[in-house]
């Protein structure tokens, strides 16, 4: 049996909870959202409490229990206090800056890189090395994160680039000079 499946998700005050069918919807203070659960799944609201059970033991339904049960949880937390992802910049010369809603990145390219965010994410630059990207949908907000990391990995040498919050980026050492 699926420890994480068969947890109930509660249902935070502000929160309001809808099924329709095999689609939960929440709608909270940050934005409404839903997610569809696969068939194999029963859902069900008992006592603002959702809970997810299996229609039947094959292999793929144990499977998907554990991560619809999660998907759920992600949506009533989102809705609720949403998600963060932070990612510092270190090297010289590069910095972050927001134009409106644009951030546009310095990271050493003879031009500057600009990342549009999709509508419900919202990019913010602290001093000029530190960003946070909010949002509702934890997906889209990694999403974002792992796409303004791309944009230039921390590298193996100096650890130059952008990383996550707390990344450590393992150095290589380099060549040795002549003796």
């Amino acid at each position: 049996m699926s420890r994480i499946g068969k947890a109930p998700v509660e249902i935070p005050e502000k929160v309001e909870v809808k099924l329709d069918g095999n689609t939960v919807s929440a709608k909270g203070p940050l934005g409404d959202y839903s997610v569809s659960i696969r068939p194999e799944i029963a859902i069900k609201i008992e006592d603002n409490k959702i809970i997810l059970e299996r229609v039947n033991e094959d292999r793929k339904t144990r499977a998907l229990h554990g991560l619809s049960r999660t998907l759920v949880s992600n949506l009533v937390n989102g809705v609720k206090t949403g998600f963060s992802k932070n990612l510092e910049i270190q090297g010289v010369g590069y910095r972050a800056a927001k134009e409106g809603r644009k951030l546009v990145l310095q990271l050493g390219y003879s031009h500057p890189v600009e990342v549009d965010p999709p509508e419900d994410i919202e990019i913010v630059v602290e001093g000029n090395t530190k960003i946070t990207v909010k949002g509702a949908d934890k997906q889209k907000v990694g999403d974002v994160a792992a796409f303004i990391r791309s944009k230039r990995p921390p590298e193996v040498y100096k650890g130059k680039g952008i990383r996550y919050a707390g990344e450590y980026v393992r150095k290589k050492a380099g060549k040795t000079g002549k003796k």
